[in-house]
């Protein structure tokens, strides 16, 4: 039975695709940053540190998406 996802559902799944590729955009800043500065710069780790974030904020987002969530309204059948 496929059940029709709410608006904040359907943010959060997109608000996980976005953290993804934020994570890469700084992957890429982080990859060129210790190749300039080296692993010591505290600007390094701040991209290290934005990376895992988001990586985990991507994860955690997109199975808030995907997750089956009941409805909690009272107005509705629940059988449908």
């Amino acid at each position: 039975m496929k059940q029709n996802k709410g608006f904040l559902q359907t943010v959060s799944v997109w608000s996980g695709v976005a953290s993804f590729v934020l994570a890469a955009v700084c992957g890429v800043f982080l990859y060129f940053n210790v190749n300039k500065d080296g692993w010591e710069n505290p600007v390094s780790a701040s991209f290290l540190a934005s990376v895992l974030f988001f990586i985990f904020v991507g994860i955690l987002l997109s199975i808030i998406g995907r997750s089956n969530l009941p409805s909690f309204r009272f107005d509705e059948p629940e059988d449908k």
